[in-house]
């Protein structure tokens, strides 16, 4: 175990609020007013991790932190103390989610072995708004880029391909039997590919998941990918969000669907690094791998 001494994992600590703090500065500001934003508050309203949860530095498995009487961590879950030293409670920590752990490698390692598929042109966001009038979607503050019909035609001329379950459960009842998959929560991890937006967001949930046990250099990583991911999602969307800074990126047209799948194809290159990083963190816990049932 690798010890850091308290000036080491002070300043480990600053950096990371510091971080954190420049990363989410605008939505703790939104917040405060009471103001929503329908790009950047996913990060935080479907993942479930406060801007303070994420700000909280965790060193990750097998690091201990010397000075225990002044680390906040002994008074956090999974952590324990011996002697002067606090380190994470790794036997706590499995009793309690190895079957999270397991199941994340699985599916993690499955998916990093396939290969990407750039089709799918970002369609589910367009399935989740076909033949809902404008008060029934999901940002209904916000209007459809080529409106209602325009809209529902994008999707009955294209052939939608999406493998992700947590995305597909949300197309309205009209469109998910125009989808080529059928995706399911047992089925997860036999459908997840890394050219997917939403698996590369879902880095940041299983990195959560998995803290303390995987480092906050790691969870800030991954929730940076996450936010950049979010805004290619929403730019590619029937939603009009130019008033916010956002240009679309009409995959509609030709032009569009080129540069859905240049960008795309960037963030899944950095997905399948962040993918790998995890998988190694995962290791070092060094419980037995196996696969488990897949979780909510």
């Amino acid at each position: 175990m690798g010890i850091l001494d308290e000036g080491e994992w002070l300043v480990a600590t600053a950096g990371h609020e510091a971080r954190v703090d420049a990363l989410t500065a605008a939505h703790r500001v939104r917040r405060a007013d009471g103001r929503k934003h329908p790009v950047e508050d996913f990060l935080f309203t479907y993942y479930g991790w406060t801007s303070g949860r994420l700000r909280r530095w965790h060193p990750g498995a097998g690091v201990g932190l010397a000075g225990a009487g002044s680390a906040p961590h002994r008074g956090w879950r999974f952590y324990r103390v011996e002697g002067d030293v606090v380190t994470v409670d790794l036997a706590a920590f499995l009793d309690a989610r190895g079957d999270t752990v397991r199941f994340v490698r699985d599916l993690l390692t499955q998916t990093a072995s396939r290969p990407g598929r750039f089709g799918c042109f970002g369609l589910h966001e367009w399935a989740m708004v076909y033949r809902l009038p404008q008060s029934d979607v999901r940002h209904a503050a916000w209007p459809l880029r080529l409106g209602p019909d325009g809209t529902d035609a994008v999707v009955e001329t294209h052939q939608i391909a999406c493998s992700h379950f947590d995305a597909y459960r949300f197309f309205t009842p009209d469109a998910a039997p125009r989808n080529l998959l059928a995706p399911t929560r047992a089925s997860q991890a036999a459908y997840e590919q890394p050219g997917c937006l939403h698996a590369g967001m879902d880095l940041y949930k299983w990195a959560i998941k998995l803290s303390p046990a995987v480092g906050s250099d790691l969870a800030a990583d991954a929730f940076e990918l996450a936010r950049d991911i979010r805004e290619l999602d929403m730019r590619a969307s029937p939603y009009d969000l130019r008033e916010l800074g956002y240009e679309p990126v009409p995959i509609e047209t030709a032009e569009g669907k080129a540069r859905y799948v240049e960008e795309q194809r960037g963030v899944s290159e950095r997905s399948q690094a962040l993918r790998s990083r995890l998988i190694a963190a995962i290791d070092q816990v060094a419980v037995p791998m196996r696969s488990a049932d897949a979780l909510d």
